[in-house]
């Protein structure tokens, strides 16, 4: 029973030392971990790309949040990483520079009232976690996340340093999708003015294909212009002439639209 103990207790002391030297050596690359958040009785899992050397970092890592689209909403915690952000953090998980908050909407839901609460409650448990430069919070998401942004926004004016909407809107046709739409001006005479007017101040860059017939990018347009006449001076509108609805693989593709966010 003496040597059974003597040599647990070896094992013991081999495995904390072996996972002592792993914590002592950066990974060479960025890689996701799940964590889980609890908002309201709620438990959700998300996703944190770290990026390289993140340790090395702490208290100046800038801070993505991601939102999804339709196509990636449930709970499993992981679907999220799967299409627009995701992949492009995979490929370039050697030099992508900030932590990446990949939050997930419940099926048939969208980003609006607890899902808002619980993003921004993955995004406050990452700043905290890894140490992210709360000066430097970023937020983007595309399609229903291209709308969920513009809600969070201007719920949290003030909170972001730069917005990157992709392929969202203002208003969807009922017809289409009736819970879709930014809700805090969605009864405003003029809910494009009304947003240029609550967010003129934040650098906003939006993204849309002109073909697109999902999100239609009228709303994208009229905002644009709602932005200039209430003298924003930082709101930038591209519209890829030959690109549909998955405007995301060359906005987050695009190294000066990420040279711009984190230069915010």
């Amino acid at each position: 029973m003496a040597r059974q103990r003597a040599g647990w207790w070896v094992w013991v002391v081999a495995m904390v030392a072996l996972s002592g030297c792993a914590s002592t050596h950066a990974p060479d690359k960025g890689h996701f971990v799940e964590r889980t958040v609890t908002v309201e009785g709620r438990q959700s899992r998300y996703q944190v790309f770290v990026p390289r050397a993140a340790q090395a970092q702490r208290g100046s890592l800038p801070v993505v949040l991601f939102l999804h689209g339709s196509g990636e909403r449930g709970s499993d915690g992981r679907r999220q990483t799967t299409a627009g952000l995701g992949p492009h953090l995979r490929a370039h998980a050697r030099d992508f520079p900030a932590l990446v908050v990949l939050p997930q909407v419940p099926e048939d839901q969208e980003w609006s009232g607890i899902n808002n609460r619980i993003a921004l409650a993955a995004l406050d448990a990452t700043l905290a976690e890894f140490g992210a430069d709360p000066s430097r919070q970023y937020l983007t998401g595309m399609s229903m996340g291209g709308y969920g942004s513009w809600n969070i926004a201007l719920e949290h004016p003030g909170r972001f340093a730069a917005i990157v909407p992709v392929c969202g809107a203002v208003l969807a046709p009922r017809a289409v999708r009736a819970t879709l739409f930014v809700e805090s001006v969605a009864g405003q005479a003029d809910p494009y003015a009304a947003m240029a007017a609550r967010l003129k101040a934040t650098p906003i860059w939006m993204f849309h294909g002109a073909l697109d017939d999902v999100v239609l990018p009228e709303d994208d347009r009229q905002l644009k212009i709602a932005f200039d006449a209430a003298g924003a001076s930082d709101v930038r509108y591209t519209e890829y002439p030959q690109g549909n609805h998955n405007a995301w693989d060359a906005t987050y593709a695009d190294a000066a639209m990420w040279k711009w966010m984190f230069s915010r």
